[in-house]
């Protein structure tokens, strides 16, 4: 079973895709995660997406379809895989619809979060991570014991330059001018299905449990 996770920046796509892979018993493959492996290995490709990301603008599909792709190789993609944050232009779902079929596979079911833009903003901008053991935190939800510190190994927090206001704001026009066109896609092709991504995380995995159990 492969499955598609959409959803804007913000809209709690990894902590989802995580528990609905552990359910199905698939792979989770997050695109996010591949880049920032690349990035902290400095590797000539994890240089090239550190600039895109740093201006909130989509890694080039060249680049992300190469890193996507080349994962699904690996022997835990073979029973099955909940993607995470891919494909997020046309471009790429086609080029991703295309691999599949070379192998006699297909995208089995989509599913889009949808979270209103101030929800999302409140959960990004007051993201917090600790510089030295990258600890997370956030300043509403789940703030530290002593304010801008790390609770584990007491370095100074951060803010990624990703998670400021106005990168965020960026993101997300980004994603409804390159991603949003997705939906007629994949709704041409009777595959996506909405799911309210506000809530509590419990409530939203409940959600996507029913939608996947029934494709």
């Amino acid at each position: 079973m492969i499955v598609v996770l959409m959803g804007p920046p913000g809209a709690g796509k990894g902590t989802q895709a995580e528990r609905l892979a552990s359910q199905l018993a698939l792979a989770h493959v997050a695109s996010g995660d591949l880049f920032r492996e690349a990035i902290a290995a400095g590797s000539p490709l994890g240089r090239l997406a550190q600039e895109y990301v740093d201006r909130g603008e989509l890694v080039p599909d060249e680049i992300v379809v190469q890193m996507v792709l080349e994962r699904l190789k690996q022997p835990d993609c073979a029973r099955g895989v909940i993607l995470d944050g891919f494909p997020r232009t046309v471009a790429q779902a086609e080029a991703l619809e295309q691999a599949l079929q070379a192998e006699g596979k297909q995208v089995d079911l989509v599913v889009e979060l949808v979270v209103p833009e101030a929800v999302i903003l409140e959960r990004l901008t007051g993201r917090r991570t600790c510089r030295h053991c990258q600890a997370p935190y956030h300043v509403r939800f789940n703030p530290p014991t002593q304010p801008g510190l790390c609770d584990r190994c007491g370095e100074p927090l951060e803010q990624r330059e990703d998670d400021r206001e106005e990168t965020v704001r960026h993101r997300l026009e980004v994603y409804q001018r390159q991603t949003a066109p997705l939906r007629a896609f994949y709704a041409e092709r009777g595959l996506l299905h909405e799911v309210d991504g506000t809530g509590e995380v419990e409530e939203v995995a409940a959600r996507l449990a029913r939608i996947a159990e029934g494709a």
